[in-house]
């Protein structure tokens, strides 16, 4: 609340007393500033550690994933094909030779139209597609029986499984229509195209559409020129394949060719399929690095500066301790069977003055090439590092775990600190407004009394003289 100037009257420092008594009153709300700073701190490092554990856990459940471990990747001699793997996969090497490509059938029309927008039909006419045995039907209104308006009929229903475009090739009778299957392989291909009248009646003519567009592949006639649809070939191993498309899955289990181009006769191609540690090594830096970045967050948000005598946010805290001493119990597993039974057997060691983990990369790349399946077992087996991580990551992040449960009191506290600060500043308020009209009275007052000695002076002045002239 402003403070009217004061003190003008009676010539006291009012003005000054009474923002020293507001400086004394205002200590209270700096003390629940205070507070809240403080908690708000602890509120944000609890944030930031959970942040961290959670990607710590991210980084664990990853290596509690069977396609973490014993990747393959492929490599392919050639640019007739290129080759994926899963982990299905089973490494080896394959001859293969790409014969035939896949290719989409085409109907180019043998004889074009002079007007692309010239009506066709004196009434509506439904063109029924067959492909693979199955009919899908259009309805074309007769005001769009024309080339033009065929082809957007046709383009308006994807379901029908072939695409219409028109081709202009300079002639006088120039626009003509070209289909093509939107799959390839034999059995996208048109079986057949028929027009019938929507509603036949007398004299109803839809003859120039059946001429347009009217085909059958048992018997084709005069209306399109055909390229036919191809399905794909390849020699695997000197085992023929074919496929509608030129992606081809699981042929050779876990493993997805693509085809790009025929390959040069008799000159196969060799397809490797090998290890690839990288991803499991990847995979173990990662969570590495995430249980480092916790470690030292931890250890920056819980120190203590001596030279200052000043603590962090997280300073003295039990929790950020807790949260330290179970992650780091975590990658204790009991060994298993096997070469590989603990972290360090496997290139991960602690260091015993920070905690920090350190990767050996020639040992660790050493244990996944000899004993990947002693490594998985370490990481994702039922008690292995994963899932005990995980377990311990749960109880503080998951809801209603310690870190939820701390924030969510924390919060508590902060709203009702922001109450308690709102009704100190009422109450100083009212105290400083109660100083202010008291002092503004007592400045009246002085004020008065100067007036009055004032003018009892300049009497008694005036009296003096008067004797005096006696």
């Amino acid at each position: 609340m402003a403070i009217s100037s004061i003190g003008v009257g009676s010539g006291l420092p009012l003005d000054e007393l009474l923002g020293k008594l507001r400086a004394s009153e205002n200590q209270a709300l700096t003390l629940i500033e205070s507070r809240a700073t403080s908690v708000q701190s602890r509120l944000t490092a609890y944030g930031t550690i959970k942040s961290s554990i959670e990607a710590l856990k991210t980084a664990s459940d990853a290596l509690g994933k069977a396609e973490t471990f014993g990747a393959l990747k492929t490599s392919v001699n050639s640019e007739a094909f290129t080759a994926a793997a899963n982990s299905k996969a089973i490494a080896g090497q394959y001859s293969i030779e790409v014969t035939q490509l896949a290719s989409s059938q085409t109907l180019t029309s043998s004889s074009g139209m002079a007007d692309r927008k010239a009506t066709l039909a004196n009434g509506s006419v439904d063109i029924a597609f067959t492909i693979g045995g199955t009919t899908k039907t259009i309805t074309v209104a007769q005001d769009q029986t024309s080339l033009e308006g065929i082809v957007k009929a046709i383009n308006g229903d994807s379901s029908l499984g072939v695409s219409a475009t028109i081709v202009n090739d300079g002639s006088g009778t120039p626009h003509r229509l070209l289909l093509t299957a939107k799959n390839t392989g034999e059995q996208a291909a048109l079986q057949t195209i028929t027009v019938t009248a929507t509603d036949a009646g007398a004299g109803t003519d839809i003859s120039q559409v059946s001429g347009l567009i009217g085909y059958d592949s048992a018997a084709p006639g005069p209306n399109f020129t055909e390229i036919t649809a191809k399905n794909a070939i390849v020699q695997i191993n000197g085992i023929q394949v074919q496929s509608q498309s030129n992606t081809i899955e699981d042929v050779i289990e876990g493993v997805t060719l693509t085809l790009t181009k025929q390959s040069e006769v008799g000159k196969p191609s060799v397809l490797s399929v090998t290890a690839d540690d990288s991803v499991t090594s990847k995979a173990v830096n990662t969570f590495v690095t995430a249980y480092n970045n916790l470690q030292n967050i931890i250890k920056t948000l819980t120190s203590y500066n001596v030279d200052t005598q000043k603590g962090s946010a997280l300073t003295g805290d039990s929790l950020a301790r807790q949260v330290q001493s179970q992650i780091r119990s975590a990658l204790n597993v009991a060994g298993s069977p096997g070469a590989i039974r603990n972290l360090s057997q496997m290139g991960i060691t602690t260091n015993p003055s920070d905690g920090i983990l350190k990767v050996d990369d020639t040992k660790l790349a050493a244990a996944l090439k000899d004993n990947m399946v002693d490594v998985q077992k370490l990481f994702a087996g039922e008690n292995g590092v994963s899932a005990k991580m995980a377990a311990a990551a749960d109880a503080f992040v998951k809801s209603g775990g310690s870190i939820p449960s701390a924030t969510d009191s924390m919060n508590n506290t902060l709203k009702d600190l922001e109450k308690q600060y709102e009704a100190m500043s009422n109450r100083i308020d009212a105290k400083m407004e109660t100083y202010r009209q008291q002092f503004s009275q007592l400045d009246t007052m002085m004020a008065q009394m100067n007036s009055v000695s004032s003018y009892l002076t300049q009497q008694l002045s005036m009296l003096g003289n008067t004797g005096e002239q006696k």
